[in-house]
């Protein structure tokens, strides 16, 4: 299975399973909408929106302060505070009804690019699942750029010198199951998943034309990209025309040469 539609089946797997498993490290932020379950009092169960002080309203106590807690430190400042005077032993707990107050940004080589709302553990294959998957036109890599420790993550982050770090995904190993390259996100993470770069294939094919190419492709996976070589091709006397240092040279070939970025693969008639 591709990379594009493996990147589908997971994305119908999350819309068909609802988010993923909240985790109890999430910090809850403004804008984020909270449920309570209250199993001592039916009536304190309910959606709490987190207002942009950090705070909400709840039934009995007032204001509390939510904004820079974890899910499991809030569960407990609320049994806390339901302690004193109310309930002698409350059981409630709190989960994300909308994730709002954390964000991704994704853009580059995916179908639909743009801001994206931060839920749980979210990882890199989700992200781009959300994304819609990655284009054809996508290179095999995927860049995460994120603002250093105690740098602010204000609205996107930009690759400019020490406030931010740049980390290179291979999505082709990620694919193959090197989970490590699967890496957590982070709020204010920007995703970006750059254009493939291209090679030429004329003459004696299907399908002559600009291909996007992946690093280790070679003259033959370029040529299959094009079609393949039509019955009048010459398998043996394919060149590559080549700009080194400045200047176009002609560079014979065999299949299994690796291509370059801007070449031209011409395959010649058959002489018979």
């Amino acid at each position: 299975m591709g990379l594009r539609a493996w990147l589908v089946v997971l994305c119908s797997v999350i819309s068909l399973h609802g988010q993923t498993a909240q985790p109890t490290n999430y910090v809850v932020g403004p804008q984020d909408i909270l449920t309570v379950t209250s199993f001592d009092q039916e009536d304190l169960s309910g959606k709490y929106p987190v207002d942009s002080d950090g705070t909400f309203t709840f039934p009995l106590i007032g204001r509390v302060k939510a904004g820079g807690l974890t899910l499991r430190e809030l569960e407990a400042e609320l049994k806390s505070m339901l302690k004193d005077g109310f309930f002698k032993d409350p059981q409630l707990s709190v989960g994300v009804e909308q994730y709002r107050s954390q964000k991704i940004h994704i853009v580059g080589e995916v179908r639909n690019p743009g801001t994206y709302p931060l839920t749980g553990d979210m990882n890199l294959i989700e992200a781009i699942a959300r994304a819609g998957s990655t284009m054809p036109t996508a290179s095999g890599e995927a860049l995460i750029v994120r603002a250093k420790p105690g740098k602010p993550t204000q609205g996107p982050i930009l690759p400019n010198g020490d406030d931010t770090e740049v980390t290179t995904v291979d999505l082709k190993a990620l694919q193959s199951g090197a989970l490590s390259q699967n890496l957590a996100l982070r709020d204010g993470d920007m995703i970006f998943v750059p254009r493939a770069e291209s090679v030429y294939v004329f003459g004696q094919v299907k399908n002559p034309g600009a291909y996007a190419i992946q690093k280790s492709t070679t003259v033959l996976q370029a040529l299959s990209l094009a079609g393949g070589v039509n019955e009048r091709g010459a398998t043996n006397r394919i060149k590559i025309v080549r700009i080194e240092q400045g200047k176009t040279v002609e560079v014979k070939v065999k299949l299994t040469d690796l291509v370059r970025p801007g070449d031209t693969i011409m395959v010649p008639e058959r002489f018979f």
